[in-house]
């Protein structure tokens, strides 16, 4: 049978991390209770690559990790210690590095263009003059000509690939190959003949004619809906699982895929049903596609909820009084702001994308009698709305199929917006958008299941998923900023709070569904780490409290605030308070590059491609300011010491819950203890696992939780060794959910059973500061199962039954407990 991981632990391989220094810790994460290794991209990826997303040769392990033998060797000491490895997968898209050599499929595409052995692999539009464009350019091509920037030469750079053999093009840095038999050519006709077209960068957003990740155009999509390409970019992975090296696969955005329910399949199948999980981002009320082959997510679906959960809805008008004080942004705004975010990519980074699909459009139209009046304008018009009305990454359309009723629903929907929203003369063309989108017969009959009428179902939805990634998670969540924890990546800020009963229903449906998905508190591609959203959430709790400590902020700094836009100024307080801890401050830099990445993602007033470097410079200056200020340092530490109690009820129940909710839990590196982390690179550093080897050895010889830190990593430790201990109850067709019965609000509770027998119970608590105005616990009391519990955190014991809530909470805000028959003293060492 594959095996099924119980929770998993991810470690982000690196510059910082090698295969070799993760074996040194796998005695720690032993110790922990993790039962499987979750791997970032172990690939070779690009010179100089901090993460592996980049990947330049699927044959090969990462030699700047380790390569072979260092994976072996990490795997061996996990199996040493029975735990399995997970590893992330990047199926969409690989790297067009610097130089491009280092990608051979890549260098060959280049030198022979459509008749390269590797022209298949990449989605390039060779239609209009047979070359891909490169924009790499730092200036207009006949300005860098004029300037001598690029030159042909001999170039002998082995750590590169290349020996000085044949001739390159140079351009700084960049080495492109050459079109056999130019070499000799004068520049300007040898650039003509290439099969590329090197272009000053700033063309990309317009005439790019290769699909990429998202806006990266360093980043070429990967066409692995081609079975040649799969199994190219597959092999190693399959040979290493076949060879038993590898248990589980996480696989990087599959949205970006032609199809992915029949990626999965393909994957399902060469894999023997290994376990994989997809990095899926779902709305509120949508679920993974009952037809794809996996277990189920990577977490964002549950993260959200959990997170939300412990919001106080009571701070959702106050805050949005204060939002809008400083902002002008009002409650209700956030589906304009969300389309207009959206309007705005699909007018500048991804107009490409858009244009070639309408591109397609029209041609489909031209050589149609009966359609031949839509016109390439109207047909742009039209998908734009189409796709800003999209409320979701994809419609699950798939040619040569008939459209789902449920697909047909949703597109119906966005026409409907999308109609509202275009002039009259329009809407006849809009039909004919949405029936080709939908597969839908249009025009002259019996030309449904042309090749190009298939290409506009598939490219419409890579289109829907990667402008409501830039629009939605990368632009409007940087704008709204009512309650930034919820600005999250898969977050749903337009749900400032859940209540219980919608956290019961969520992971009841899901251990129905999907009993071995994914939970996730923090991950590397987080906005902010679990401990800072927690931080943040608590704003809500105290949200009069707060506007008075703006208020006081403002007022302390007026004489050297700068002219902050007032989205900027509203995160800045946020953040201020996300990663302000009774030790002070993050220091100036992180505290600047975080909200300097933030403002230019929001693109109000500098943005990645036109910096306002002087009103950067003034916020860094500002940040700057805020952290050495004696009078902010006042106001912060007088908050720190108000919200304490209410941060540690949030963050401990956090991690409660999302330890213990149905699926298969993670946690990101760093995470089992207290971390200030914002968005990468931030939340992508060294962990000094040390110094957690030493921490986790100090509470296991009896020594109490010093702190947060501590604390939090005691309930860690205790929760996942349960989780490996009584595995069938948290994992698999076997367990089961079943909410608790509470006689208040502000207690959560539900049992964790096997074959229907509750084993375990989590009961956390949420809200605390209105807990404290109504006097606390009183006589309130939560059900437990029959039997004896003892608590794996505290030790604490408890009988079955009726209970006060103040008895079963008298150690801490979370308990969590086994059933007794057998207990935490029987882990194992």
């Amino acid at each position: 049978m594959p095996r099924t991981p119980i929770n998993t632990y991810r470690l982000q391989l690196g510059p910082d991390l090698s295969f070799d220094a993760a074996a040194a810790r796998i005695d720690y994460l032993s110790s922990l209770g993790v039962t499987d290794l979750y791997l970032s991209p172990i690939l070779t990826a690009a010179p100089g690559s901090t993460h592996g997303y980049d990947v330049v040769d699927h044959s090969r392990i990462s030699p700047a990790l380790g390569g072979r033998n260092g994976l072996e060797r990490l795997v061996a000491a996990a199996r040493a210690r029975e735990m399995g490895i997970v590893v992330d997968v990047v199926p969409n898209h690989m790297a067009a590095p610097t130089p491009a050599s280092e990608n051979a499929a890549l260098w060959s595409m280049l030198t022979y263009g459509p008749d390269s052995d590797y022209a298949e692999w990449f989605d390039v539009d060779w239609a209009e003059d047979g070359q891909v464009l490169m924009p790499v350019l730092g200036r207009r091509l006949g300005a860098a000509m004029a300037a001598g920037e690029l030159t042909v030469a001999h170039v002998d750079e082995p750590e590169h690939g290349l020996d000085g053999t044949n001739p390159v093009l140079c351009y700084y840095e960049h080495r492109f190959p050459l079109r056999p038999g130019t070499e000799h050519l004068p520049l300007a006709e040898l650039l003509e003949r290439q099969h590329y077209r090197l272009a000053y960068w700033r063309v990309a957003d317009e005439e790019l004619n290769y699909r990429r990740f998202f806006d990266v155009g360093t980043l070429l999509a990967v066409r692995v809906e081609r079975p040649a390409v799969f199994e190219a970019t597959h092999a190693l992975l399959l040979e290493l699982i076949e060879q038993g090296l590898i248990d589980g696969l996480r696989i990087d955005h599959p949205d970006g895929l032609a199809d992915p329910r029949e990626y999965f399949r393909r994957l399902h199948e060469a894999t023997g049903g290994r376990w994989s999980v997809a990095e899926k981002i779902l709305e509120p009320h949508e679920t993974i596609p009952a037809d794809w082959p996996t277990a189920g997510t990577t977490g964002y679906d549950a993260s959200w909820r959990i997170g939300q959960v412990l919001i106080d809805p009571a701070g959702s008008a106050p805050l949005g009084a204060l939002m809008h004080e400083l902002t002008g942004d009002t409650l209700g705004l956030l589906p304009e702001l969300v389309a207009d975010a959206k309007r705005e990519i699909l007018t500048t980074s991804l107009r490409a994308e858009v244009g070639r699909l309408a591109g397609v459009i029209s041609e489909i139209c031209h050589d149609d009698v009966r359609l031949r009046d839509h016109t390439r304008a109207a047909i742009t018009d039209c998908l734009t709305e189409l796709v800003v009305a999209a409320d979701r990454y994809r419609a699950y359309v798939v040619p040569g199929e008939p459209a789902p009723a449920a697909a047909q629903a949703v597109v119906a929907q966005w026409a409907e917006q999308a109609a509202a929203r275009l002039s009259p003369e329009r809407l006849e063309t809009l039909d004919v958008v949405t029936d080709l989108v939908l597969g839908r017969e249009t025009g002259s009959a019996g030309r449904r299941h042309e090749a190009r009428r298939g290409e506009v179902i598939t490219r419409f939805q890579q289109v829907c998923g990667a402008v409501t990634a830039k629009g939605v998670e990368d632009t409007a969540f940087y704008r709204w900023t009512h309650l930034t924890s919820l600005c999250e990546v898969g977050g749903a800020p337009g749900t400032f709070s859940v209540g219980s009963d919608e956290l019961h229903a969520w992971a009841g449906a899901i251990q129905t569904a999907r009993p071995a998905s994914m939970t996730a508190g923090s991950t590397h591609d987080n906005k902010r780490g679990e401990d800072v959203r927690a931080r943040i959430g608590v704003i809500s709790e105290h949200a009069e409290a707060w506007i008075h400590l703006v208020h006081q902020l403002r007022e302390v700094t007026a004489p050297v605030r700068p002219d902050l836009h007032g989205r900027t100024e509203n995160l800045t307080w946020q953040t201020l308070a996300g990663t302000w801890t009774d030790k002070g401050p993050i220091n100036a830099s992180r505290l600047g590059d975080y909200l300097i990445k933030a403002a230019r993602e929001a693109k109000a007033w500098t943005t990645w491609t036109s910096v306002d470097a002087e009103g950067e410079q003034a916020l860094a200056d500002f940040a700057e300011h805020l952290v050495t200020d004696p009078a902010v340092h006042e106001l912060m530490q007088a908050w720190v010491a108000r919200t304490t109690e209410s941060v540690r009820v949030a963050t401990l129940a956090t991690k409660a819950l999302q330890l213990t909710v149905p699926g298969v839990a993670d946690v990101y590196q760093g995470s089992e203890t207290t971390r200030v982390a914002l968005v990468d690179p931030d939340n992508r550093g060294p962990v000094d696992h040390h110094a957690l080897t030493e921490m986790l050895a100090r509470l296991d010889s009896g020594a109490g939780p010093s702190g947060p830190a501590e604390e939090k990593l005691r309930l860690v430790a205790a929760v996942l060794r349960l989780r490996r201990r009584r595995p069938e109850v948290f994992v698999g067709a076997r367990a089961g959910y079943q909410p608790l019965a509470t006689s208040t609000g502000h207690a959560i509770a539900f049992a964790r059973s096997a074959d229907e027998q509750p084993q375990a119970v989590t009961i956390a608590t949420r809200l605390p500061v209105a807990l404290g105005r109504l006097g606390g616990w009183g006589e309130h009391t939560v059900v437990l199962p029959p039997g004896h519990w003892h608590d794996v955190i505290s030790g604490a014991e408890h009988p079955g039954g009726a209970q006060p809530v103040s008895e079963v909470l008298r150690h801490g805000p979370v308990a969590v407990l086994e059933v007794a028959d057998r207990t935490a003293d029987q882990e194992e060492s």
